[in-house]
């Protein structure tokens, strides 16, 4: 009776047809029909009974089920973010759920696909609460062996919603559900490769799950995994054991799947599964050496199908390269394991011996790569995930666990791969240079580990003996064209090695890699001989390169003109390099190469990325002795009319930006040429536009004026009150709180030039100052731009000294919307964002200035209460739903005892940098234990008889180096300010000290008092001082 098509059926068969039509007027009144029809009761229903019966049309049933998806996530759950009204009824409920599940034995795949994504739609929202039914009716088509599409649709929902379940259901789902899908994965005369793929897919999402459990709930899990480790692994074994076949993608996946399990029981559970390891590593060995045949002749030769880019119904891939890269990571799992790493033992140079020829360019990479260049420099610098990097990263985990063995290996395997493509050579055959291509990319990508300070000595030799041994032999130049990529691969890798090998042998690469750029030689060579110059020319002896430098920037400015946009990038990077290299040579290079790269730069002003390294290498043209003045005297004719008229999106804003760059530590008579021409129309920009860009390059342009003009910037126009009241103008707009967050990006770093060049002229407008910024920091939609105005805050405070009372007054009588004063809404913001500023400078600023409010015990200061610590929640698993639900929560403390804490945690900071503390993240968040509550305890009591100990001034030498190494940042805004305040001098960890010091000695009672609300954390780092 189910396949009965009704009149309800018939009209929305009719309806679901019409809107696969060709004609647009009766396909769009059809989905205006369903649109309208969605909105009444029974529609749902409807849905699912035309998905479910098998007399409609395959097709129309799969848009039935689609709808019914769509329908489902719009009208079921009533507050989810996608809902519309009306809801469905629980009757509506009940027939769709009763459909739905009578049609999971579907046999057509696409349907029964649409059917368990539905059936996993609508368990995200009922289940288990209101469809408590759902996991014993899956459970029961599991085990009913004599309808395999059952089993099917039912393994796809369990697929579905097993990434949904909670710590709750597992320990009771596991022992029912598990022995399910152990039955299917050992049945191989009974099921298909798909389907035990599927059953392991569940395995592994249910692992996953309890393993995340296993942070809390160690016991309880281990209880339950326990009894069944042993029966999988012997299941894994006997899945691994067989050799790999080509062209055999249902066992690539099959295979994929066991890996995937034993990764997390290798992640989660290596207690328990050392015992159970040693008999699946013969498995898992015959599987990996097998893999390498079938990986050989399907991608690196291409003689048989590698079924690339093939995915399954449920989207998954099943290629074989998707199959290697889980085995490597099942492997880099494993070497990973400080337990399990013991059992490879002394078979890890064989591991990476296989490992390395992996790593060889596939048939299809030559391919893309011969004909591409732009996608060979794009997979070459973003290090897309590959074989290739997947191994890689494999062989970086072989020397990180494994230590002298694992350098060993490495160079084992590296010279025996080295010896095998010298035989192959001499043999005749032509692909001899994949492997050696193979050996020096592993090498390369090892080259940080392997030459790091903690490695002896007599490794690191070892290692330049190899590499030299490699590369000297394939120095000469009379089969760059046969093989472009091994010579690629050998000039990029190069410099990686230059510490380490001959002096000479890096010069002969130097002068090879010149020659290269200007021959006619393949795309991937000069990117090679590219990446080698950016590398050797800065570590070069002065003068080495310089009877070369002028062919070589005729060959680049020529290499300019054929460069594609992923070269150009490069091409312009190895320029700046050369230009810094040749100053020698400077009377010439800004006639050679500036009407060449503006000529770039105008062409690409709206790529941000090739304009920006456009710029770079005028600033270094800029920089060479006798070349700026030239190089402003080309551009200012043309700044001029761009910008004061109208002109193509970016060229206004690349040209202030240009401008910026000009103005970044010129002479005064340059900045005075450039004021002359510039200024008024970057005023007019700021005052009257209103694209962001232009206003953010306008702003940091006015700051390089104020930066680089000084107090003389007020007298170089006409009248001196007209440069400041237009200086004041376009600092009232950026800090006008109507204007978008973005436009004003930049007016902190302005506002400090002003303040910090003309001080005198900017104190008689403090108190509208403040409270413009006020106003400004109140409407902002953009941290960075807080940030930015809290520095201006923290300098305020610095130049009030020694009456920085007075400033806490001033923000007292400015008022702030929601709160008491602006003194209260400053303070709250502030206290709560320091811990996100960035930068050396910025960070100096600020948390020195906090000190100085805390100095004043400003009475005003106790009243306030801020945020304090987040409040950790009960639960034991935070899942994103539940974090949803449940927002952070903080206590409130007062606003003296958080800047102590501030403190606290800037003297923590620095003093883990120096101690090169290790910080290991969790994967999942675990409520605090007894024990640290303890330690809490411990540390509390033992605060308040701290003996303060000061530390040397070595030990303040070396802090504030650290600091200052781990806190700098690149950029334009920075250099203006580091540069030209005193603040920057201050050595952080000794200001600090002494802070600490003085403060707990002149009120004692009141340090004691603030201790009170720290952590255990910040109080240790105080008790270190």
């Amino acid at each position: 009776m189910e396949n009965i098509v009704d009149q309800d059926q018939q009209w929305l068969v009719s309806c679901l047809n019409a809107t696969l039509g060709i004609n647009q007027e009766v396909r769009s009144f059809a989905e205006a029909s369903l649109n309208q029809a969605s909105l009444q009761p029974g529609f749902g229903g409807a849905l699912s009974k035309v998905a479910a019966n098998k007399e409609v049309p395959l097709g129309l049933r799969q848009l039935a089920a689609v709808l019914l998806k769509q329908f489902v996530k719009k009208h079921w759950q009533e507050g989810d973010d996608s809902f519309e009204h009306p809801i469905a009824s629980s009757e509506e409920k009940e027939t769709i759920r009763r459909h739905l599940l009578m049609s999971l034995d579907d046999p057509h795949t696409k349907m029964c696909t649409a059917i368990s994504m539905a059936v996993g739609t609508i368990a995200s929202y009922d289940w288990p609460e209101d469809w408590p039914d759902l996991l014993p009716l899956l459970l029961k088509m599991i085990n009913d062996h004599t309808n395999m599409n059952a089993v099917n649709g039912a393994l796809r929902c369990l697929n579905l919603i097993s990434g949904d379940m909670d710590d709750t259901m597992m320990p009771t789902l596991i022992p029912m559900l598990f022995p399910c899908l152990h039955s299917i994965v050992s049945s191989p005369q009974i099921f298909d490769k798909p389907l035990r793929s599927k059953a392991l897919s569940i395995v592994h999402s249910c692992v996953s799950i309890l393993g995340a459990m296993s942070g809390v709930y160690k016991t309880e899990v281990n209880a339950i995994m326990e009894p069944m480790i042993k029966t999988w692994m012997d299941q894994f074994s006997i899945i691994l054991e067989p050799p790999v076949q080509p062209e055999d993608p249902d066992d690539w996946c099959l295979r994929m799947d066991v890996l995937k399990c034993l990764n997390q029981f290798v992640q989660r559970y290596s207690s328990l599964t050392e015992t159970e390891f040693i008999a699946i590593l013969g498995p898992l060995w015959k599987t990996f050496v097998s893999t390498l045949r079938v990986y050989e002749l399907s991608s690196i030769e291409g003689t048989v199908d590698a079924y690339q880019e093939r995915y399954d119904s449920d989207g998954v891939e099943e290629s074989l390269d998707s199959f290697v890269i889980q085995l490597f990571e099942c492997l880099l799992s494993i070497i990973g394991s400080r337990k399990l790493v013991k059992v490879i033992g002394k078979n890890v140079e064989e591991l990476v011996y296989y490992t390395v020829a992996f790593l060889q360019m596939t048939d299809q990479q030559i391919h893309t790569w011969s004909v591409d260049s732009n996608q060979y420099v794009a997979d070459e610098d973003e290090m897309n995930y590959s074989c290739r990097v997947s191994g890689a990263l494999l062989l970086e985990e072989v020397v990180s666990s494994c230590g002298r063995q694992g350098i060993d290996a490495i160079i084992g395997a590296a010279t025996k791969r080295f010896s095998e493509s010298q035989q192959q050579k001499a043999a005749g055959l032509s692909a001899w240079w994949r492997m050696r291509e193979a050996t020096v990319f592993a090498l390369a990508s090892l080259s940080e580990h392997l030459l790091a300070e903690e490695i002896p000595p007599h490794s690191k030799s070892s290692v330049g003996e190899l590499i030299a041994r490699i590369i000297t032999e394939d120095i000469g130049i009379s089969g760059i064209h046969e093989f472009p990529f091994l010579y690629a691969r050998v000039f990029s890798s190069i410099a990686k090695f230059s510490s380490v090998i001959n002096h000479e042998v890096s010069e002969q690469f130097l002068y090879a890699a010149i020659e290269a750029i200007g021959m006619d030689v393949p795309p991937p060579v000069k990117v090679g001989a590219c990446r080698a110059l950016s590398q050797l020319l800065p570590e070069a002896k002065k003068g080495l390169a310089e009877p070369h430098i002028m062919k070589l920037f005729l060959s680049l400015r020529d290499l300019l003109n054929q460069a594609s946009n992923e070269t150009l990038h490069l091409v312009l990077e190895t320029l700046q390099v050369a230009v810094k290299a040749g100053h020698e040579s400077s009377t010439s290079i800004e006639l050679i190469l500036s009407p060449v790269i503006l000529n770039m730069w105008v062409m690409h002003v709206s790529d941000p990325f090739i304009s920006i390294d456009a710029v770079e290498v005028l600033e270094a043209i800029k920089n060479a002795p006798g070349c700026i003045r030239p190089l402003v005297s080309r551009v200012v004719p043309a700044i001029g009319p761009i910008l004061n008229n109208k002109q193509p999106d970016g060229l206004v804003a690349g040209s202030l930006d240009l401008v910026t760059m000009l103005l970044k530590n010129a002479p005064s008579d340059v900045v005075k040429a450039l004021f002359d021409i510039c200024f008024d129309s970057i005023i007019r920009i700021v005052l009257q536009r209103d694209d962001h860009s232009e206003l953010q390059n306008a702003t940091e342009c006015l700051a390089a004026f104020v930066c680089g003009g000084k107090q003389e910037v007020l007298s170089w126009g006409d009248d001196s009150g007209f440069t400041m009241r237009s200086l004041l103008d376009a600092a009232s707009r950026l800090l006008d709180p109507a204007m978008e967050s973005s436009g004003s990006l930049f007016v902190g770093s302005y506002i400090l030039q002003l303040i910090l060049h003309l001080p005198s002229e900017m104190a008689q407008h403090m108190q509208d100052l403040t409270a413009a910024l006020v106003r400004r920091m109140q409407s902002s939609q953009i941290a960075g731009l807080k940030s930015s105005l809290l520095l201006v805050f923290a300098r305020l405070v610095h130049m009030s000294v020694p009456t920085v009372e007075n400033f806490i007054n001033l923000l007292i009588t400015i008022p702030a919307e929601d709160y008491d004063n602006s003194l209260v809404y400053v303070m709250s913001e502030w206290t709560s964002q320091q811990g996100e500023i960035q930068g050396a400078y910025q960070i100096k600023v600020t948390t020195t200035a906090l000190a100085l409010l805390l100095a004043t015990r400003h009475t005003e200061l106790g009243k306030i209460n801020v945020r304090g610590h987040l409040i950790k929640s009960n639960e034991q698993i935070t899942t994103r739903s539940k974090a949803k639900l449940t927002p952070e929560r903080w206590t409130q403390m007062p606003l003296p005892a958080k800047i102590l804490a501030l403190l606290a945690d800037a003297m923590g900071e620095i003093q883990e940098q120096v101690l090169v503390v290790d910080d290991e993240d969790s994967d999942w968040e675990e409520v605090q234990g007894e024990g640290d509550l303890e330690t809490d305890r411990d540390l509390l009591s033992s605060t308040g008889s701290t003996c303060f100990n000061r530390p040397t001034y070595d030990q303040l030498n070396a802090m504030a180096k650290v600091f200052n190494n781990e806190n700098e940042e690149d950029g334009y805004e920075d250099d203006l300010l580091c540069g030209c305040d005193p603040l920057n001098e201050i050595n952080l960890a000794n200001y600090l000290v002494d802070f600490l010091m003085k403060f707990s000695q002149s009120d004692r009672p009141l340090f004691d008092h603030l201790c009170q609300f720290l952590t255990a954390a910040q109080r240790n780092a105080i008790s270190m001082v």
